[in-house]
């Protein structure tokens, strides 16, 4: 028996709405249900010996492993992350033949640094939050109760008086999460620029950065609970939207409990086999966790195309918004036809149904984003934006101004076009098959006398994961194919391991080899396609490393021609 991970869970997560400890391991040759009633065992002694007799325990198989949970006192998970861990190594020791261990002498200091953990004034303010109906996020620095404009912040160890809490002053702003394989930050961006119109200051946490308002908080991938905090005890934000990401939801659950608005982009393969996660239906499983921040008059905004959210879907009490550009879609019929809301195309133009009533939103060739149609993808991300907005109450002439004003190089790394000297380069993120169809198919619109492809991909995808990346590339037409090795984005395999993995598939395709470059650097790639580029060429770029020096490049080029 192996341990993979050990972490906390400080918020709802793929187990339960519980905060606790969670380590997955993987059995190797133990018989996973000895293993398994070991940690059982040996979690209890434990948790009755520190006096968590309430504590509960949850496991979750999965492919040759299994996670293993404890709840826990949100003010002592670091101390629960320990009892697990001692539990674990208790339970790997007897199925390896051990004898069972004396809890008594770990169990003391397990008891101290409980005693020392703890903020008990921080949990009675938390408690009387959560009494008055008024949000509260709490880590392992601060406190915070109510939300941006309406929000007062602690540190753990200068929680005031209960009876000096401005509580009239406290509250909560409208929040939107949005989650999803592909789309997540585009989704983002387009509902903040629908927000902005309608007037909000919008804190915003991303993939790339928070931001308040105008201002960048701070570059970097803010996508998890900690990024969203910020976001959210910022007292200049009136409208939190917050990107939540795959790897935030299983390292640590979702920052907050109740939110107005939830967009599921879509459910595709990637990063399969992290955390316990091997398939694409218990990907699903991760991205559905923020449902269960949905209280009664929320709204979940979801992909009508997409089977897997369709499936849970069925049956459910949640106020869903559908959207589809197929009008057609059998969801988007039956929804209308029983009053639900849909966004959907109509005779060429966004069309929200509500109640039985629809209105025409605008015309889709006047959203820039989405090239006059071309790239269908960005349809799907505005309709999903539409949705998204109307689940927290903003009006259509906002709605409208906002899918207008969000130009495609707002959007950066996320379908960018440059014209130099005559030549086109478009520039994305796509980095994995699902968004490598969306990325060809918008390449395959722009007509191009030769058409030059960089593409690389990081180390932590499988085998099989890397070739489809390359297989779904050649559904368009290449003539030349330059694959970048990404050293910085290697993690775990040697140096050009994936770049062979690539070239061997660009070559079974019937990429002639003469036709395949590679290069070391992703910056220094584009450098070269851009002195080699040529009046009427289309130069597709992939960019994962350097994202912000190629994009600064490639506008100062444009700003210089």
């Amino acid at each position: 028996m192996r341990c993979l991970d050990s972490r906390r869970l400080t918020g709802p997560n793929l187990l339960w709405d519980k905060p606790g400890a969670v380590i997955d391991v993987v059995f190797d040759d133990d018989d996973p249900d000895v293993a398994i009633d070991a940690w059982l065992t040996q979690v209890r002694r434990m948790l009755d010996a520190v006096g968590w007799d309430c504590g509960d325990t949850c496991v979750r198989r999965f492919k040759d492993g299994a996670s293993l949970a404890i709840s826990a006192p949100v003010d002592a998970l670091y101390s629960a992350t320990d009892i697990n861990d001692w539990a674990f190594d208790a339970a790997d020791y007897i199925v390896g033949g051990g004898s069972e261990p004396d809890v008594t002498a770990d169990a003391k200091k397990f008891r101290d640094s409980i005693r020392d953990e703890s903020k008990p004034n921080a949990i009675a303010l938390r408690a009387e939050a959560i009494a008055r109906d008024i949000p509260v996020l709490m880590d392992s620095d601060e406190i915070s109760v109510g939300l941006g404009r309406y929000s007062r912040n602690w540190a753990l160890d200068t929680v005031p008086d209960l009876s000096d809490v401005p509580w009239d002053a406290l509250g909560s702003i409208p929040v939107g999460v949005i989650t999803g394989t592909n789309g997540k930050t585009t989704s983002v961006r387009l509902a903040a620029s629908i927000a902005r119109a309608a007037g909000y200051t919008v804190g915003l946490s991303s993939t790339d950065w928070i931001a308040a308002g105008d201002t960048v908080l701070d570059a970097g991938d803010y996508s998890g609970p900690g990024g969203a905090r910020a976001v959210l005890r910022d007292r200049s934000v009136d409208l939190a939207l917050l990107e939540t990401a795959r790897g935030g939801l299983l390292r640590r659950g979702l920052a907050v409990d109740r939110v107005d608005a939830v967009l599921i982009t879509n459910v595709a393969s990637d990063h399969l086999g992290e955390f316990g996660v091997h398939n694409v239906d218990e990907l699903a499983d991760v991205k559905w966790i923020v449902t269960r921040a949905l209280g009664e008059d929320s709204a979940l905004v979801l992909n009508a195309d997409d089977d897997r959210l369709a499936e849970r879907a069925k049956g459910s009490a949640f106020n869903i918004t559908w959207f589809s550009p197929d009008s057609d879609n059998p969801l988007i019929a039956e929804h209308a036809g029983a009053g639900g809301t849909i966004c959907t195309i109509t005779d060429g133009s966004i069309t929200v149904t509500q109640q039985g009533s629809s209105r025409v939103v605008m015309e889709i060739d006047k959203i820039p984003i989405t090239f006059k149609g071309a790239a269908r993808h960005n349809v799907y991300n505005a309709l999903g934006a539409v949705g998204l907005a109307l689940g927290l109450g903003i009006s259509m002439p906002s709605i409208r101004a906002g899918l207008c004003a969000m130009d495609p190089n707002d959007n950066p790394g996320r379908c960018n076009i440059y014209d130099i000297k005559g030549a086109t380069f478009l520039v994305d993120f796509a980095h994995n098959p699902h968004g490598m169809t969306a990325f060809v198919n918008m390449a395959a619109a722009i007509p191009a006398s030769r058409r030059t492809l960089l593409i690389g991909q990081a180390g932590d995808r499988s085998d099989k994961d890397i070739r489809d990346l390359a297989v779904t590339a050649c559904a368009s037409r290449w003539d030349r194919v330059v694959i970048k090795e990404m050293d910085d984005y290697a993690r775990g395999r040697d140096r050009g391991e994936t770049a062979d993995i690539l070239y061997n598939e660009f070559t079974a395709q019937g990429i002639p080899p003469d036709k395949i470059d590679r290069e070391r650097h992703e910056l220094e790639a584009v450098r070269k396609l851009v002195n080699d580029s040529r009046s009427g060429e289309l130069t597709a770029l992939l960019i994962h490393e350097r994202r912000r020096e190629v994009l600064d490049y490639l506008s100062k080029i444009v700003t210089t021609n």
